[in-house]
């Protein structure tokens, strides 16, 4: 049975623990806002930029541009896989990065090479045998749309080189504060739109036509997408550990609660065990 002072200075340690936690709970708090501001201000002109693009794609000679040709087999790949710089987020990281070596498997791409964004990502996959095409570390110091376009252009570059037949994202897209999903998704080459066959057709006027815009828009939409899937990761990990530090700060004082309650037991035991010793001595020494 641990001594009184064993226990004192567990709760003592316990009490020192549930104070962290709760500050880092609120602080994850405030960053989870700015994050989900970001976040929720980029879906829309993403989304706005999809149908822009889609629209185009309808009307434009898909052939002349090389981000919307698909190759006959994805044989060689590059794969993102984004976790965060820290840890204390529960198992963010981790899922991210079972799926991804989940996703590997499972496509049966003959040459995976990684571009691995975060630290965790970073210190994982350079023990294993995996190739690391580059690597994006600090990141999310600085997250910014020029963070983007630098990873953006160089997937274009390797991908119009004929370095990768594709390029996918794999990341936790940000769903509630207490919820995150992993996402697999295809950056390179970007999927073609169908056109409705039901819908009116619409003759619109281009300047300085499709072609062209649909050139210039494509880099953009890349280093967008990207943007909004780092937008989203960051968001998730404040959401993760947010809720990690929150079941954190609970266990601690469920912890606190059950080494009090053991302490006030040895600490009554011990107390009857003395007042018994003196009544049977002064009962001894009466006899």
């Amino acid at each position: 049975m641990p001594s009184t002072i064993d226990l004192r200075r567990r709760i003592r340690s316990t009490k020192n623990t549930q104070q962290i936690t709760k500050a880092m709970k609120m602080v994850s708090a405030a960053k989870l806002r700015r994050a989900q501001e970001r976040m929720m201000a980029a879906r829309p002109y993403s989304a706005g930029l999809r149908e822009v693009l889609a629209s185009l794609s309808t009307r434009a000679d898909l052939a002349t541009h090389p981000l919307l040709q698909d190759r006959e087999e994805e044989r060689k790949v590059l794969l993102l896989v984004v976790t965060a710089d820290r840890g204390l987020c529960g198992a963010f990281n981790a899922n991210i990065i079972r799926a991804a070596q989940n996703a590997i498997v499972e496509k049966g791409w003959d040459h995976v090479e990684l571009l691995p964004i975060g630290r965790k990502a970073i210190e994982f996959f350079k023990r294993r045998t995996i190739p690391i095409r580059r690597q994006g570390a600090h990141v999310y110091q600085a997250l910014s749309l020029d963070t983007a376009r630098g990873i953006a252009q160089a997937l274009i570059d390797d991908f119009i080189n004929g370095e990768f037949d594709a390029v996918y994202v794999i990341y936790n897209e940000f769903k509630s504060v207490i919820a995150q999903r992993v996402t697999l998704e295809r950056v390179l080459p970007l999927p073609r739109a169908v056109a409705d066959p039901d819908a009116p057709a619409i003759d619109y006027i281009y300047a300085p036509g499709p072609e062209q815009i649909l050139s210039d828009l494509l880099p953009k939409h890349i280093e967008f997408q990207l943007y909004r899937v780092l937008l989203e990761s960051a968001a998730a990990e404040q959401g993760a550990r947010m809720t990690a530090m929150e079941s954190a700060t609970k266990n601690a004082s469920e912890m606190i609660s059950h080494l009090t309650l053991t302490y006030n037991r040895i600490r009554q035991a011990s107390i009857t065990k003395e007042i018994i010793e003196i009544v049977s001595g002064a009962a001894a020494a009466g006899h």
